[in-house]
């Protein structure tokens, strides 16, 4: 059995090899079920994790993009014969 201790904020940190087995990632959601008046249950819910993508919607809130991608590549290409 694993162990960990609750912090004065309510948080606990997950043992690395539980992290490893269940595959949990930073960011993933939890869900917790009360079982008993001493016990409950953490279920990791397979589903998509917010990968570098569903980041760029983030990033543009923040910094506009000034130059797009293409039109960068095509103005450094125009030398090449």
């Amino acid at each position: 059995m694993k162990e960990s201790t609750l912090t004065e904020r309510g948080q606990v940190s997950l043992p690395a090899e539980l992290r490893r087995k269940l595959r949990l990632r930073p960011g993933q959601k939890l869900q917790f079920e009360v079982v008993s008046d001493n016990e409950f249950r953490v279920f990791a819910p397979k589903g998509k994790i917010a990968g570098p993508i569903a980041m760029l919607g983030f990033a543009r809130r923040i910094r506009p993009v000034a130059r797009r991608t293409k039109d960068w590549m095509k103005e450094l290409r125009e030398g090449e014969a």
